[in-house]
């Protein structure tokens, strides 16, 4: 994603967070893919969250940048895959936070694409 597009996706997580009861924690992306860690009201399963942030950025970034729509194989901003894991508080939460914040750096050198 273009910087543009990395920032424009962060305000509409944002946007999502005042909407909805879902609190983005981090927001990472890897060349082809994107990592998210957040918190929800215990009220949306795990599929409904994905379901939402999914289809809101998808067609809000498709508002903002039409043209985006040709570059992407198939035209689609998401692919249909999709991996939920929950976590609690304790060290594992951690764990994803620094795996997340180290998306798209090799191991010398971390540095985020983009994070809340």
């Amino acid at each position: 994603m273009g910087r543009e597009v990395e920032e424009y996706f962060v305000w509409v997580c944002k946007e999502i967070e005042k909407r909805y009861e879902i609190e983005f924690e981090r927001v990472g992306a890897d060349k082809n893919h994107v990592h998210v860690l957040c918190s929800a009201a215990p009220r949306y399963a795990p599929s409904e969250i994905i379901r939402l942030i999914k289809g809101i950025t998808a067609r809000e970034i498709f508002k903002k940048f039409p043209g985006l729509r040709k570059e992407l194989w198939g035209g689609e901003f998401w692919s249909d895959g999709k991996f939920v894991g929950t976590v609690g508080e304790g060290g594992n939460k951690n764990v994803i936070e620094r795996y997340i914040e180290r998306q798209g750096s090799s191991p010398a050198e971390v540095q985020l694409s983009f994070w809340l």
